[in-house]
Parts: structure tokens; sequence; C-alpha cells
């Protein structure tokens, strides 16, 4: 059975297993088929050798929580992040989803605004009547949100779904900063809602095509397009693979990670007040999409370090087990990912910890320690805003 892989992508693995201590699933289980090297050899075993799809195999593939630490990692530059994205959406479409129906109708509202600031209403609500929405990686919600409004035309913001309905200070902080770099913040048009990132990790190609799409006609012009969600930013970059256009690849070629543009610009960044920044030790995490994607992660530690004092974790970059919908799917495995991540927080000794994702936000949780954006601390770092 063909998986629609390509034979060059799958022949560049060579097993050296350098990949194996940057996988989050293999450090846990230790076994062979949750690594990238033991997936990939079952992707083979399917495609060139007629193997057939058992359930093993869909456990194996399902189980992979799309960090792509093994790409940065890997001395053959296996694009291991479009093998096992073309395996899910070809087991999709064959009738072998990996996703279960709760998850396709969990994603649909992410498409309409309208749709996810209701919801997000009533989980609000939720939280106030003592339900422990936390455990699903939501933080606290509000049930009013102040509206964003563009200040010039300069950049463009994207807002996203998600990271607009739950984080919408940090698009704030965002645009705040910019301002003081006397630069204009534009809001998508119509149709800019969803990115279709996690659509398409899910495997529902189509849908993610669609919003993709969408996303684009939001975004007219050549303004630089600025988003401030880690797991965004590597969906957007990458919508010239996604949809194979010429017009995609130049969408693409506008988009930038805010960190890594706000850097590219540092000498418009005003001098910050002489009173400390922070009221606690930062440390950072980096999102995987950031790190292992979109390969910007520098850009925050860079940024941050021109105002105060900041860290890095010493687990170089290991997932944080959120992966997108991964965490509520293998909720126990995601967790002992976590476990590693808060060791390595508590080693820090930090009571800060900066992520630019709003997944690993919402699922780390420190014991004895917060998690904020660096977008956020960026602008109390330069007088705009409070320290929390």
């Amino acid at each position: 059975m063909s998986l629609n892989l390509n034979a060059d992508d799958l022949a560049a693995c060579v097993g050296c297993g350098l990949c194996l201590p940057h996988c989050p699933t293999y450090r846990v289980t230790k076994e062979e088929g949750s690594s990238p090297r033991g997936r990939i050899a079952a992707m083979r075993e399917v495609q060139d050798r007629g193997g057939d799809i058992t359930p093993r195999f869909i456990e194996m593939i399902d189980s992979c929580i799309q960090c792509r630490g093994c790409e940065t990692a890997c001395p053959s530059s296996v694009p291991y992040g479009r093998l096992i994205e073309t395996t899910i959406v070809s087991l999709n479409d064959k009738g072998h989803s990996t996703s279960p129906r709760w998850l396709v109708s969990a994603l649909r509202p992410l498409g309409s605004r309208h749709l996810l600031a209701l919801g997000s209403s009533v989980l609000g609500i939720a939280q106030r009547l003592g339900l422990q929405t936390q455990r699903w990686g939501v933080p606290p919600l509000p049930l009013r949100r102040q509206p964003l409004r563009a200040t010039g035309r300069d950049v463009y913001l994207h807002t996203g779904c998600v990271m607009d309905a739950w984080y919408r200070p940090v698009h704030q902080a965002v645009i705040d900063v910019l301002g003081a770099m006397n630069l204009g913040a534009r809001l998508a048009e119509r149709g800019g809602d969803c990115c279709g990132a996690l659509h398409h990790h899910a495997g529902d190609l189509n849908t993610a095509r669609k919003l993709a799409a969408r996303t684009m006609r939001a975004f007219p012009g050549a303004a630089p397009i600025l988003v401030d969600s880690a797991g965004c930013g590597a969906a957007l970059k990458e919508y010239g693979e996604l949809l194979g256009t010429a017009e995609a690849e130049d969408f693409a070629a506008r988009v930038y990670d805010v960190h890594e543009y706000v850097e590219l610009h540092a000498d418009r960044l005003p001098t910050p007040p002489a009173k400390a920044p922070w009221s606690g030790r930062v440390v950072i995490q980096d999102p995987c999409h950031l790190r292992h994607a979109q390969r910007a992660h520098d850009s925050v530690q860079r940024l941050l370090s021109r105002f105060g004092s900041v860290d890095m974790l010493d687990d170089e970059g290991m997932c944080c087990g959120s992966g997108g919908s991964f965490s509520l799917q293998h909720p126990e495995l995601a967790r002992e990912v976590r476990d590693r991540k808060h060791q390595s927080i508590q080693r820090s000794g930090a009571s800060i910890v900066a992520s630019a994702n709003p997944g690993c936000a919402g699922f780390l949780q420190p014991e004895g320690a917060t998690t904020q954006h660096p977008m956020i601390l960026l602008a109390q770092a330069l007088g705009l805003r409070e320290p929390t």
C-alpha cells in the first residue's frame, strides 16, 4: 500500500540512531517503535514492501508528538516532519484515521472567530464555577475581550484562533512594542481566523488547505506578516509546501516569527527604563515549532537578554509534551514527557518560564513558576506594562 511518501525522503534515513536522544516519546518508552528511526522503518515496510496497515502501525504513527526534534539532530537532514504528516494524511484518506471523532468535531469551531469566542466564554464561566479546565491546558479565560485596533500599515499581525481567544493580551503587547518601535500594525481582513495547523497535524488535509487559502486572502499586499504563536508561524511558513503554488511560496516568504522580526529591527527599540524589568528569574522554554521547524528560537534569547538576565533550560529544547492535540489524545504519555520538562525548570530555579507558544504555555503548568509569553516580558522591559 502506498503512503504517498517521497522515495528520496524515505531513503535519506540511514538508521544511525542519532535522533533517539532527541525524541521525547523514545526517551519515555525506550521502544524502537516510538523513535523516528523505528517509525520510518515501519513506513518503509508498508510503502516499499506492501506491509499491512495494522493497529500497531497506526499506534506507532499516532504516538508521535510531531515535535521534529529529530530533524535538527539528523546529520542526513531527513525531512521527518513531512514524512509523518504525509503518512497521517494517507492513513486518514484510506479510512485509517489517527484522530478520534471528538477531536475532528473540536477543531471545527477554530475557523470561526465568533464560535470560538462563544466557546471560550463558556469555558470561562466553567472556570468560575470551579471546574478544573487547567488540566486540559486551558489558561484562565476572560468573559470579555478587549478589542484589538490597527495602528498602521507597516506590518500585519496574525492573530489566529486559539491565540486570539485565549491569549489576546499577547497580541496587544506585540502592538505596543511595535508602536514603541514606530511601526504600525495592521490586522487581517476577513478570513484570517485560523491557519489550519491543527487540522494538518490531525491529517485533515482538505480543511487545512481551505483554511490556508482563506488565510492568504486575508493578508493582501506585500507587508510582512508577524506571528506570535510558534505553531501558527511554522504552518504559515510552510504554506508553499502545503498548497504547492507560487502564490503560497510568496506568501510564506512574508511570514516572520515576531521575535525574529523585532530582532531584525532591534535598532528601533527604545532605551529601557533603568529599573529591573522582571519580578523574578526568567528561563526560556523553546517551543518545538520555533526551535525545530522555524529554527528561529535564538531570537527570543537575544531579545530578552538585551534587557535583563535570562537563562536557557538544560534539556536542549526537549519537547514539553503538548504537541497540539497530543496531550489530549495521549494524556499519560504527554504527562511523562512534561515531567522531564518540569525537572529541568526546577533545576533552573526560575519563577518565570518564557514560552512563545500557547499550547506549551497552557500545558506546562510548572510548580512554583508561571509561564509568560516573551512579548509580554519585552513589553514589561520597555516600561509599556507593569511586571506581573
